[in-house]
């Protein structure tokens, strides 16, 4: 089941592994909320697509890469966030969720 909410998204971190009918995008943010940024990269990575360079350019930022970031968030026609990245992230996972 989708979360409704990113308190939802949250309570699944206490899962081994995120739900199979997850959209992979959603699988990605909720390996990178675990900690396990290199599932998350290798997810965005695959998504050709502005959702995934969004993605991307989160991750990229989270890894200190500033640059690398801003490639991927020109590519998903975003601006260099100046929020933390702690709020990109819940604003990433609402997106998802209320996309979906």
């Amino acid at each position: 089941m989708i979360p409704q909410t990113y308190l939802d998204f949250e309570n699944t971190l206490v899962l081994n592994e995120p739900p199979n009918q997850w959209p992979d995008a959603l699988k990605s943010m909720w390996f990178d909320a675990k900690g396990d940024w290199e599932s998350s990269h290798n997810i965005a990575q695959d998504m050709h697509n502005k959702l995934g360079s969004w993605l991307h350019a989160y991750l990229h930022r989270k890894e200190g890469d500033r640059f690398n970031a801003g490639y991927w968030y020109r590519l998903a026609d975003k601006s260099f966030p100046k929020s933390t990245l702690e709020e990109e992230l819940e604003e990433i996972v609402t997106y998802l969720i209320e996309t979906t």
